[in-house]
């Protein structure tokens, strides 16, 4: 069975997706100061490595939304091409 006949019937896409934006994670801040006192150097490189992870996310999430736009653009267009074979088979059916 084509990927794309599978696609159709199993309703699936026919195609792997990227896996996308995964959003980091956020740095823990201990509640008693003597931890932060104690950690304060690996908390910090926690909280920068999350502000860079979450621009680095952000410019993601940008980039992702442009693509996707551009394909939902695409996609209509192609859409419209088959609704007009479509139509003008059922047409040329009719006229036989």
């Amino acid at each position: 069975m084509s990927a794309l006949l599978a696609g159709l019937v199993t309703g699936l896409p026919c195609v792997a997706q990227p896996v996308g934006c995964i959003p980091p994670i956020r740095p823990f801040l201990p509640s008693d100061p003597r931890d932060v006192r104690a950690y304060a150097d690996l908390l910090r490189q926690d909280f920068e490595a999350y502000i860079e992870d979450f621009d680095a996310y952000l410019r993601c999430l940008d980039a992702e939304r442009a693509r996707v736009f551009e394909e939902g653009q695409e996609v209509t267009q192609e859409y419209g091409r088959l609704r007009a074979l479509t139509l003008r088979s059922r047409s040329l059916e009719i006229a036989d």
